[in-house]
């Protein structure tokens, strides 16, 4: 799993033109590596056409804490909201 700094790169590079994710770009591109953790989770959330509000990002969080801990199920429910590899974007 990459580096959180190898994933705000990679998030930056790879920009999508979707106007909804604008404001995690310019958070990423402030606060490098001090962003919360959230605002990459926020916009993975958006770039797979999900709402990336309060309630939505405390459930991805708690999946993506299951899952790294060997939970198949909550992998899955993972991939499910975000799409992608879990490991390939680092978040």
């Amino acid at each position: 799993m990459p580096a959180k700094p190898a994933a705000i790169a990679a998030a930056l590079t790879e920009r999508s033109d979707d106007p909804r994710a604008a404001p995690f770009y310019r958070a990423l591109e402030l606060l490098g590596a001090k962003a919360a953790d959230e605002a990459l989770l926020a916009l993975r959330l958006v770039l797979a056409g999900a709402t990336a509000d309060d309630e939505t990002i405390v459930a991805i969080r708690d999946l993506r804490t299951r899952a790294r801990s060997g939970d198949a199920g909550a992998r899955t429910a993972y991939f499910a909201m975000v799409g992608g590899d879990m490991g390939a974007r680092g978040t």
